[in-house]
C-alpha cells in the first residue's frame, strides 16, 4: 500500500465509497478502504500534527482503529496472529485503561515515528489477519459483533479524521483545502414551520433490530409533554441575526458556564467564521458564506443562547428521536461528498433530521434506565463518559452515510464546538 499524495494542493477531489454493505467480509473490507481513501489528500506532515488536545492526528486516527480490530479481535481469537510491533498497543490505546497504560492525548502529535508509511503496512497487516479469521468464523456470531462494532466505531474515527484534519489546516495562516468541494447551493432557505411532537408516553431506545451502541438501550418509555419541532435547523443568515443584535454581549441570553466561556476565549462567532462574518473555512478552503445553510460548529452553550434570544429552546433528545424514528436515516452525509451542510428543500414534516448538523439537545448524557454496558473492556467504550456532556442527535455531514439511526446518541462537553455541530429550535404547545 502506498502512502497518502504529497500535498493536500495537490489533490482536487476525493471518492467517497458507499456505505459498507454485503457480506461481513465486503463491509470489513470496504470500510478499511474507505478510511485509507479518507488520509489520501493528506501529506505525511498534514497526517502527524495535532491541532489540540481534544483532536487527533489523522496518523493516530489510521493507527488506533487498526489497533482496535488486533487487540479486540486478533489477540482473542486468532492464536497464529503475531502483532505488528509490540509497543504499538502502547501508543495507539485510546481510554482503554483495563486494558494497559497509553500515550498521554495531548502528545499524540509529537509520536513523528513510525512513519505514515509503516502505520499503513500496519493497517495491511492486521487487515489480512482480519479476512483470514472472517472466512474462516463465518458463521460466528460472536465474532460478527466484534466485528460490526469495530466497523462502527472506525466510522466514528472516519468523522472524527474529518473534523480533525478541517480544524489543523485552519490553523494554517495559507487556510488550504482538503479537497475540492461540488459547488455550494443557492437560493433561499425553505421556510421554517412548526411541526406537532408526539406527546404521552413513547418509546425509546433501540429497539433490538441491527446494531446499536450499548448507551442506546434499554429501550423504555419516556413521557413527552405537547411540544413542536422546527420544520429545518436554525441558518446561517438566522444565527448572524442574533450576532448583529449583540447576542454574544448579552448576558441574559446565556448559561453561567457559558458566558464564562465567551468571556474567557473571545468568542464572538461561530468557530471557522471570518470576522467579516461573510465567509467561513471549510474543508474546501475559504468560502463565502451560504445564508441559507444550516450553521455549524457551535457549542451548545450558543444553541442554547440563540434559542433564548430566538424565544424557544432546545429539543431534549427524546422529543427529537420520536420525530426520527418514522423517518427512514437519511440525509446529506459524507458519502455524499459536500462536506459541508447544504440548505433544506420545502417539504412537509421536519427536514433535515439526519445529516448536515449534528444537533444539540437539552439532555444530559446519562445512562437509560437499567443500562449496562458491554462486558470487559469493551465496557469502557461509552458508560464511563455519561457524566457533564451534552446529547446531539441525527449525524452531520461528515458522518458516514449508514452508520446513524434514531436512537444512536452522540455525545460532547458543552464547550466544544469543532464538530459539525448545529441547532434545531423547539417550543412548549400551549
Amino acid at each position: 500500500m502506498q502512502p497518502p499524495g504529497d500535498s493536500v494542493n495537490t489533490v482536487t477531489s476525493i471518492s467517497l465509497s458507499a456505505t459498507p454493505a454485503g457480506s461481513l467480509a465486503e463491509r470489513f473490507q470496504q470500510l478499511r478502504a474507505r478510511t485509507v481513501a479518507l488520509a489520501a489528500p493528506l501529506s505525511a506532515e498534514d497526517a502527524c500534527v495535532q491541532s489540540m488536545p481534544d483532536a487527533s492526528p489523522a496518523k493516530w486516527h489510521l493507527a488506533h482503529t487498526t489497533w482496535f480490530f488486533e487487540h479486540f479481535i486478533l489477540a482473542d481469537r486468532a492464536p497464529s496472529y503475531r502483532p505488528f510491533h509490540e509497543r504499538f498497543g502502547y501508543l495507539f490505546n485510546s481510554y482503554y485503561f483495563t486494558v494497559g497504560q497509553m500515550h498521554q492525548r495531548p502528545r499524540r502529535g509529537l509520536i513523528t515515528r513510525p512513519s505514515l508509511a509503516e502505520v499503513l503496512d500496519y493497517r495491511d497487516h492486521v487487515d489480512a489477519a482480519m479476512s483470514a479469521l472472517i472466512a474462516d468464523s463465518a458463521q460466528d456470531d460472536a465474532l460478527s459483533f466484534l466485528v460490526t462494532l469495530g466497523i462502527n466505531h472506525e466510522q466514528q474515527h472516519q468523522e472524527l479524521l474529518l473534523t480533525d484534519i478541517k480544524h489543523l489546516l485552519y490553523q494554517n495562516p495559507l487556510q488550504p483545502a482538503y479537497t475540492e468541494l461540488p459547488a455550494a447551493g443557492s437560493g433561499p432557505a425553505a421556510p421554517l414551520d412548526w411541526v406537532a411532537g408526539e406527546a404521552g408516553l413513547v418509546p425509546v431506545g433501540h429497539d433490538g433490530r441491527g446494531f446499536a451502541f450499548d448507551n442506546e438501550t434499554p429501550r423504555h418509555q419516556a413521557l413527552l409533554r405537547e411540544h413542536a419541532l422546527a420544520s429545518r435547523l436554525v441558518t446561517n443568515g438566522e444565527y448572524l441575526e442574533f450576532i448583529r443584535d449583540g447576542g454574544y454581549r448579552d448576558t441574559s441570553l446565556w448559561l453561567s458556564d457559558g458566558w464564562s466561556t465567551v468571556l474567557n476565549e473571545g468568542w464572538q462567532r461561530p468557530l471557522y467564521w471570518d470576522e467579516d462574518l461573510e465567509h467561513a473555512f471549510t474543508l474546501g478552503g475559504r468560502q463565502p458564506l451560504d445564508p441559507a445553510a444550516p450553521v455549524t460548529h457551535l457549542s451548545y452553550y450558543e444553541a442554547d443562547a440563540f434559542a433564548r434570544w430566538a424565544g424557544y429552546r432546545l429539543p431534549t433528545e427524546f422529543e427529537w428521536e420520536a420525530a426520527a424514528a418514522r423517518q427512514a436515516p437519511e440525509g446529506n452525509f459524507a458519502d455524499s461528498g459536500a462536506l459541508r451542510a447544504r440548505p433544506a428543500k420545502a417539504g412537509r414534516g421536519p427536514q433535515q433530521l439526519y445529516g448536515d448538523a449534528w444537533e444539540w439537545t437539552a439532555s444530559p448524557y446519562a445512562p437509560y434506565p437499567g443500562f449496562q454496558p458491554l462486558g470487559g473492556s469493551l465496557g469502557e467504550y461509552n458508560g464511563k463518559f455519561m457524566c457533564s456532556q451534552m446529547v446531539l442527535r441525527g449525524g452531520s455531514c461528515a458522518t458516514p452515510a449508514g452508520h446513524v439511526r434514531a436512537s444512536y446518541r452522540n455525545f460532547f462537553y458543552p464547550a466544544q464546538r469543532w464538530q459539525f455541530s448545529g441547532l434545531r429550535l423547539a417550543r412548549d404547545q400551549a
